[in-house]
């Protein structure tokens, strides 16, 4: 196992350094211009194909309410979600990102350093109870940090 850089960002709760890049920051939004409170709210109603419990989960007051909402396995998971959901949580970070300033220069302020979600439950998304989760969701920000540079670079010249 190769040990984390020095330089590694680690984010998750709603009260650590960089909580404006969890999925649960009140950033929201918009897509087929229906707005939705948080990355968390969009992410977990595109889990299903059912209009009126996407709505639910778009009016949950908090995201963790959304979360357990799109953890129900009451109503189907779309069929492909799992060959979706990567795209789906690109898409969603990708336009919080590019909706919002200050994430944006936060994001951007960090520079090359590694951007790891220490989730410890999620080793999907995060890296797990041991570090050695794929960080899916910390590998989508440092390529969404990329696009932003290089957007940023392309305005200058």
């Amino acid at each position: 196992m190769t040990p984390p850089s020095p330089d590694t960002i680690y984010f998750y709760a709603q009260t650590d350094p960089y909580a404006e890049f969890s999925n649960f920051a009140p950033y929201g939004v918009c897509f087929e211009d229906i707005w939705w409170p948080t990355v968390e709210h969009y992410f977990q109603a595109m889990k299903l194909h059912d209009a009126a419990y996407r709505t639910r989960i778009r009016r949950c007051q908090k995201p963790k309410d959304a979360k357990a909402l799109g953890m129900t396995r009451k109503i189907p998971l779309r069929a492909d979600w799992e060959e979706v959901k990567d795209d789906i949580m690109y898409a969603a970070v990708l336009c919080k990102f590019r909706t919002h300033g200050a994430p944006r220069q936060l994001l951007l302020g960090t520079g090359d350093a590694p951007l790891v979600e220490n989730a410890p439950m999620d080793a999907y998304w995060g890296c797990g109870p041991n570090g050695l989760g794929f960080n899916k969701l910390g590998r989508i920000l440092m390529r969404v940090r990329g696009e932003l540079a290089e957007d940023a670079a392309a305005l200058k010249r």
